[in-house]
């Protein structure tokens, strides 16, 4: 199960518990986060199963195949389009917010917004 995981880090628990099934290891989803929790791979991010891969790739020297490294340019094209937004000075950014409340016979919609 953990070959897997290094396989393709990019699969989920149910992925991972269906296609270990069709190699006739049967362990339920649940079963599969289980042990990826007992070996810190639970997530598929930079602190999880490509963290441990990186590690493995580093130590065993191993040579990762196109679906391991096509995993990895997304996971960081994801952390990298994460981030602060930098403005000119304090005050200068704002955002606002718009949640739904409830329907008044005969006005309609209410909305409210909230400003920040």
């Amino acid at each position: 199960m953990l070959g897997f995981a290094f396989e393709q880090p990019a699969c989920g628990q149910l992925r991972t518990s269906n296609e270990l099934r069709k190699r006739g290891v049967l362990v339920s989803p649940g079963g599969v986060r289980s042990i990826w929790l007992r070996y810190d791979l639970a997530t598929f991010n930079f602190k999880g199963r490509l963290k441990a891969l990186e590690a493995r790739m580093a130590q065993e020297g191993i040579v990762l195949t196109e679906s391991q490294l096509a995993a990895m340019e997304r996971a960081r094209e994801g952390e990298e389009a994460r981030g602060e937004t930098e403005t000119g000075h304090p005050g200068y950014l704002g955002a606002q917010d718009t949640y739904y409340v409830g329907n008044i016979k005969g006005v309609g919609h209410i909305y409210q917004r909230r400003r920040s």
